[in-house]
């Protein structure tokens, strides 16, 4: 198998499982219980908290450990809108952010009495900082911009769009959920940021969402006083410890894995020309992540190009998504302007730490034989 969806997942690192053994071996006891057991679980949460704060840059009492990306993505943004809808209720995003941002602005304006303004991005798939500038009014006191897409790799003006927010009084969220480990993260830059551990080789079910330690953030869940009263729920101890161990294996590897890979990346592009010279790339690619190829094959069908690229032994992944049998256009590439044919034709190819230069070549020597085959098909 030939693995090219790690925007998706990427797979545990050996490192993080071995962190998480003990707890889910011998040391199970309640973090919250005051006996032994507890209070050795207890311990690793604090440990994991009190690195993942080194590596951000942060405070402790910053990191609040969550289920992943959604959970910390809906507890910024709907924290964060409620407890300070007394000064606004204007809320700005982007149109092409993660579904677990897009969803929850949908909410908050359809059930909760919020105006909520969804950027345009231009055909790279940026958002134009003016156009910000210009959506901010004395009722704005929410932003969330993704630092880098999901689907096509495109990293935003976080400088400029942050020096926005805070001329403007502005809080800023932002959903580093891809670029976490793939780029540096500015933490001065953000008042709050979503992380997912299965994205940088942790485990599925953990997160961090980091809020700075001035803002006030109300709890979206009820129960118990867990993460200081933020995050009810007794903790995964053992996904949290992987998390941390993950987190600093994916740090400690950045500078040097990303110019290999992004010399994988733009192999896999040449080949992608040389086979469909027709082929469009989706992205600026002076502004993507080293990591992502997202590629349009006018007048192919894009599901049958996942499937005879699965058959193939190659995992990649598509634009669009596919709902009570019908086929959606990615969302992210009609806001940036592209065709409903090059929507329905596009496939992510993203790689990772363990992607080899012998299976970019394996997955271009493939797509001859998949393209004539798609040719024949009737349309």
């Amino acid at each position: 198998m030939i693995y090219l969806d790690y925007n998706a997942t990427t797979p545990l690192a050996p490192e993080a499982m071995e962190a998480m053994l003990p707890y889910l071996r011998e040391h199970y006891g309640n973090p919250s219980s005051i006996h032994g057991a507890g209070r050795k679980t207890r311990a690793a949460i604090d440990d994991a908290r009190d690195r993942m704060a080194h590596l951000l840059g942060a405070r402790p009492h910053e990191v609040i450990f969550t289920g992943g990306g959604t959970e910390s993505d809906n507890l910024a943004i709907l924290g964060l809108a409620r407890e300070h809808a007394g000064r606004g209720r204007h809320l700005v995003t982007a149109s092409t952010e993660h579904h677990a941002v897009l969803r929850t602005f949908e909410y908050l304006e359809r059930h909760e009495g919020f105006r909520v303004t969804f950027l345009p991005v231009d055909a790279g798939g940026r958002v134009d900082p003016q156009r910000l500038r210009e959506a901010l009014t004395p009722d704005t006191t929410l932003a969330s911009i993704m630092t880098a897409n999901n689907e096509t790799g495109v990293t935003q003006d976080m400088p400029a769009i942050s020096a926005i927010c805070r001329e403007r009084g502005v809080l800023l969220h932002t959903d580093a959920v891809q670029s976490f480990g793939k780029e540096p993260l500015e933490l001065g830059l953000f008042d709050a940021v979503s992380l997912a551990a299965h994205k940088f080789h942790g485990p599925v079910g953990a997160g961090v969402l980091w809020v700075r330690s001035a803002v006030r953030l109300r709890s979206i869940q009820h129960g118990g006083s867990h993460e200081n009263e933020r995050r009810p729920g007794t903790e995964n101890v053992a996904a949290i410890a992987g998390m941390a161990a993950a987190a600093e294996l994916a740090l400690g590897a950045m500078d040097a894995g990303r110019p290999r890979i992004a010399a994988l990346r733009d192999r896999l592009w040449a080949g992608v020309r040389q086979a469909f010279p027709e082929a469009v790339r989706n992205g600026a690619p002076e502004t993507q992540l080293a990591n992502t190829l997202n590629v349009s094959f006018p007048g192919l069908d894009g599901e049958g190009l996942l499937m005879n690229l699965d058959l193939e032994g190659v995992c990649a992944s598509s634009g669009s998504a596919c709902m009570v049998g019908s086929i959606v256009p990615s969302h992210v590439l009609t806001a940036m302007g592209r065709p409903l044919e090059l929507a329905q034709a596009a496939v992510r190819f993203s790689l990772g730490k363990w992607t080899t230069k012998e299976e970019i070549e394996q997955t271009i020597a493939t797509l001859p034989g998949i393209i004539a085959r798609l040719r024949l098909q009737p349309t």
